[in-house]
């Protein structure tokens, strides 16, 4: 049955997350990097800590951060009892159990709410959102996207993700989404068509795997450049 989802949920992942799903080098976490929608993900106060220069965009940074860790606490337990009644459909090998991949989240979040304040002073933490981003073009060099795109592809159509992918690529030499299947474990209906689309637009497209996966068979991401 893999996941019903009514929205987007609050979810964040870590820095060593990230690092895995979109294969981030050495070299890449020297380049100005945009995390969009990165919700409560401690991506970003982790990677500042060690010198990274990271914009997370999400419409979720409208909020308080008590009003976001809310929001979690009303959402994590339906999710994990939803992963406890599909064992199938995971795979246990980054995060151990379930309650593991709770315990991993919370603390995603917490160390998220501990950098918030002082992220949003420091415009490390906007409001925005896909598919219209306030920024210049090209003022990244790389623009990653966990756990929206494709993912979430029953509640947003083909031109959505057409049009927020183009413009993830205005503003970024680079772009990287992960992972490319849905909520209930199928292959987005949309990849092939975005591949061909962009391709033909003069980008090169690949289908890279990654040494990261939760949901059975997601474990590869799409990288445009």
């Amino acid at each position: 049955m893999a996941m019903k989802l009514e929205k987007v949920v609050p979810f964040g992942r870590s820095l060593d997350e990230y690092m895995k799903m979109f294969n981030l080098t050495k070299s890449d976490v020297n380049k100005h990097i945009l995390g969009v929608g990165d919700g409560p993900a401690s991506f970003n106060a982790e990677a500042t800590k060690i010198g990274v220069n990271v914009t997370s965009i999400d419409p979720i940074y409208q909020f308080s951060g008590n009003e976001i860790r809310k929001r979690f606490n009303e959402v994590v337990d339906n999710i994990i009892d939803q992963v406890k009644a599909s064992p199938d459909d995971w795979i246990w090998s980054y995060h151990k159990s379930p309650e593991d991949l709770k315990s991993n989240r919370i603390a995603a979040i917490n160390e998220f709410i501990s950098d918030y304040e002082r992220g949003k002073l420091e415009q490390r933490y906007l409001t925005g959102e896909l598919p219209q981003l306030n920024f210049k073009d090209k003022e990244f060099d790389l623009a990653l996207c966990s756990h929206f795109l494709f993912l979430y592809s029953d509640h947003h159509d083909y031109q959505f993700h057409f049009d927020s992918i183009q413009e993830m690529l205005r503003v970024s030499q680079q772009v990287r989404i992960f992972p490319l299947l849905t909520l209930m474990l199928q292959r987005s209906p949309y990849l092939d068509r975005i591949t061909q689309e962009f391709r033909k637009l003069g980008y090169t497209v690949s289908i890279v795997k990654v040494g990261y996966e939760l949901q059975k068979g997601g474990n590869e991401m799409l990288l445009i450049s």
